[in-house]
């Protein structure tokens, strides 16, 4: 359970930046990652933001 509500985290976040700066940070398996164990990631990723997410994520926030 926690497991899954990281990794939804962590590919919401990384959604979200690679939709404020698509030139900037692309993924690809993104829609196909909550049922596999892989994604690829090209571009720059704000992880300081990242770390927000997951901290919130395990600390129970939204």
């Amino acid at each position: 359970m926690l497991e899954e509500k990281l990794k939804e985290a962590i590919i919401g976040e990384l959604e979200r930046q690679a939709a404020d700066r698509p030139q900037a940070l692309k993924l690809q398996g993104a829609s196909e990652a909550n049922r596999s164990e892989e994604l690829i990631v090209n571009g720059r990723i704000d992880l300081a933001a990242l770390v927000m997410v997951i901290a919130g994520s395990v600390a129970g926030g939204p």
